[in-house]
């Protein structure tokens, strides 16, 4: 085993939590598809980026971690959403599950028998969603990955044990709490249409919105500057480019907006 790999898993055992995790639903938006960034491991399998909770670490600060790790980004919004500890999360795809990790262990020459039982053990998984630019994100994979790749949510692979419920879970607590969430400001460009921000919505709630109902909403709130046209060679047609007052935008959030979708 590499020494550099066989340190990094001494460590794990060490300094982090036993039986904890987190596992992060980053979410972006790009080409008006809904994504989130998924790692492929080295056996295959496809899951959320996660970690593990070090010993002198608190869960945010963990998670806040994991995420530059992942995104290259210190500064990013993160929610805590739902702790998943079923008995039954570790034993889900699990006989195939227990080969295929195996198998990873068996290809990386990771004979240590401490991690081995610590890594296949049960887990609790805090989970915890996050919003960002997929243009300002640098994804890496970690030692047990070999990708870390964004993905349409209408079109996932398979995923290892409940990380399938998890994103689920992540979208059900994003569209209850859609009227408190920095959802344009996170996940928009610095300047977009009228149609860019209808697009992103339809997306997350999962239902096309009528559209001049949908902008008159939206203009209503006060918290967008008009820009230029966006130029397409027809100048009347062409539809008012937009961005955010920032101040505005996040005092209206603080407090809800307030109306249904």
């Amino acid at each position: 085993m590499d020494l550099k790999l066989k340190e990094h898993v001494a460590q794990l055992v060490n300094d982090c939590l036993p039986g904890n995790s987190i596992d992060c639903v980053i979410l972006g938006y790009e080409n008006q598809q809904l994504k989130t960034l998924l790692l492929q491991w080295k056996n295959g399998v496809w899951s959320l980026p996660g970690g593990f909770i070090l010993k002198e670490e608190d869960i945010d600060q963990a998670a806040h971690r994991i995420l530059e790790e992942r995104t290259g980004l210190k500064s990013i919004f993160l929610n805590q959403f739902y702790t998943f500890g079923s008995n039954e999360r570790s034993q889900m795809n699990g006989v195939i599950q227990a080969k295929r990790t195996q198998e990873m262990l068996r290809e990386l020459e990771i004979d240590n028998p401490s991690f081995v039982r610590w890594i296949q053990g049960r887990f609790i998984t805090t989970g915890y969603f996050a919003l960002t630019n997929i243009g300002k994100t640098r994804p890496q994979p970690d030692f047990l990955s070999e990708k870390c790749e964004w993905k349409a949510l209408d079109d996932l692979p398979e995923l290892i044990l409940d990380h399938g419920q998890i994103i689920e879970k992540a979208l059900e607590h994003l569209r209850i709490q859609l009227n408190y969430l920095p959802i344009g400001l996170s996940l928009l460009p610095e300047k977009f249409t009228m149609q860019d921000i209808q697009k992103l919505y339809e997306a997350l709630l999962r239902k096309k919105l009528e559209r001049s109902n949908f902008q008159r909403k939206m203009l209503s709130l006060g918290i967008f500057i008009r820009l230029e046209k966006q130029l397409t060679g027809a100048a009347n047609k062409a539809p008012y480019l937009y961005r955010f007052d920032k101040a505005k935008y996040k005092e209206l959030v603080s407090k809800g907006i307030g109306f249904s979708y």
